[in-house]
């Protein structure tokens, strides 16, 4: 059997990852700061040829140790 091809860090599951209010870049990271068209694992991917190093999955909000919000 072969290996599953790794295809990077999803962001959409980053915590990093936002969207920006700008139409022509709506996408954004905000760990290296930066706008772009396309997803950020992307460009990163493009301009170093690696996979983005800065991939930190979002916290699980079931997880959290915050106390619960009283309209929950």
């Amino acid at each position: 059997m072969t290996e599953p091809f790794n295809k990077g860090p999803n962001c959409w599951q980053c915590q990093h990852f936002g969207i920006s209010y700008d139409p022509k870049l709506p996408y954004l990271c905000r760990l290296m700061g930066f706008k772009t068209r396309m997803l950020p694992a992307i460009e990163v991917l493009r301009a170093d040829g690696q996979y983005c190093q800065g991939f930190t999955p979002k916290t699980d909000p079931k997880q959290s140790k915050l106390p619960k919000p009283i309209w929950a």
